[in-house]
């Protein structure tokens, strides 16, 4: 178990902006032409770290006005300020801003937009019945941002650190997060290169950005089923691949399939991968099947191994985390191991089939009621006037109680 972590504000900030924070965020300002070789920010003594002690503080003096929780659409309005870092080859991490939420300024050579020197992470700050801040597991997240950024050449960072000033981040916009439970701020750290170059190689030079999005629902159905189109005719990952890493070049080719599958009456697509159809994701999240194992009878949750064909979810692992400790006690087996969509439909044909949901930060949990493969609609265990079964009701519950801080649990990280 994760040791419970306090997020502290620093109560000795300066009133004081430096003269640069005002100004637009030029990311290329200490950019190199040509090649450089990478230096990792961990490495030494010269190359400078992130220090919490070192942010600056600047806050808007034209606050916008706040939505109706009611009016949000997941990811179209965004907070008050946001949080950036700015990292060079030479000197590695500098100084950390928040500044009120502006455009970025860069060259047109900028790598990012030639090689696409960008990842990110999706998490979520809540607030519970005491209007206490809380972010869920964000260690996870800190962790999976460094594993991408290293995959694609990019400085990796303290995650401690960063979980700090982004607490501090947090706290500056807490009005952005709404009351109401379902809702949150959804937070979006992103790392791109930022070297002026067309040349090919590692970039010098890097920004670290996070901006907020007061959220509700992913779905605008709500918590309803979903119905799937399963894909063969697209792959989106492979072993060896980047399909594991949160890269923003792993979602732009995913689009066009999706629009396909919504002009046919589907919600998401089923990726699957291979001569055997392995199942991997739904849409953006992890896919979990609850069925009636053929061999023993007994219930069993299971989802993809992470052999690189799905990413490595938060959500993901804590939903295999809370099956392992409370489901299989009641005879359940938790298992991360392959299968098809032909296990899929056989699961459903023999009665076998009891649930199927998908598992995301957005969405927490998506039940599934239909697949459409190979000219037919699988069922997945819903009766048609429920829209969740008993383990995707569960896992949300289990989740919420924990992200809204009602459960004393060690994921839930408390910003004071």
């Amino acid at each position: 178990m994760l040791q419970q972590r306090s997020l502290r504000l620093l109560s000795s900030l300066s009133h004081r902006a430096p003269r640069s924070a005002a100004a637009p965020l030029s990311a290329s300002l200490r950019c190199r032409r040509g090649y450089s070789i990478h230096a990792d920010a961990s490495v030494g003594n010269k190359i400078k770290d992130i220090d919490p002690t070192k942010l600056t503080i600047t806050t808007t003096k034209t606050p916008k006005d706040l939505l109706p929780a009611e009016e949000l659409i997941f990811g179209r309005n965004f907070s008050d300020h946001m949080l950036s870092l700015e990292w060079t080859a030479s000197e590695g991490w500098l100084p950390a801003r928040i500044t009120p939420y502006q455009n970025l300024s860069l060259d047109p050579a900028t790598c990012v937009f030639h090689y696409a020197f960008e990842c990110f992470e999706g998490m979520k700050a809540y607030k519970d019945k005491q209007g206490d801040i809380r972010l869920f597991r964000p260690d996870r997240n800190m962790a999976r941002l460094n594993k991408s950024s290293a995959r694609i050449a990019l400085p990796t960072f303290d995650g401690d650190a960063l979980i700090d000033i982004i607490g501090k981040f947090v706290k500056t916009d807490k009005r952005f997060i709404p009351d109401a439970r379902g809702y949150s701020l959804y937070l979006r750290p992103t790392m791109i290169g930022t070297q002026r170059t067309l040349g090919v190689g590692p970039p010098a030079s890097a920004l670290l950005y996070v901006i907020a999005s007061p959220v509700g629902p992913y779905y605008p159905t709500g918590f309803k089923a979903i119905s799937l189109e399963a894909t063969d005719y697209a792959v989106r990952a492979w072993p060896g691949g980047v399909g594991d890493k949160k890269l923003g070049a792993n979602y732009a080719p995913c689009i066009l399939p999706q629009m396909q599958a919504a002009s046919r009456g589907f919600h998401q697509n089923l990726w699957l991968f291979g001569e055997e159809e392995f199942v991997t994701e739904v849409g953006t999240m992890n896919l979990f099947a609850a069925i009636k194992n053929k061999e023993t009878g007994k219930p069993e949750l299971l989802t993809a191994p992470l052999d690189g064909t799905i990413l490595e979810g938060v959500t993901r692992d804590s939903i295999l985390a809370l099956a392992r400790e409370r489901l299989e006690p009641k005879g359940w087996t938790v298992s991360e191991r392959k299968f098809t969509m032909k296990d899929i439909a056989e699961a459903a044909d023999d009665g076998r089939m009891m649930e199927i949901f998908g598992a995301g930060t957005a969405a927490i949990v998506a039940p599934v009621r239909k697949i459409s493969w190979k000219g037919r609609l699988v069922d997945c265990g819903l009766e048609d006037h429920v829209e969740a079964g008993p383990v995707a009701q569960q896992m949300k519950d289990w989740m919420e109680s924990i992200q809204y801080g009602d459960e004393d649990h060690p994921w839930s990280y408390k910003v004071i």
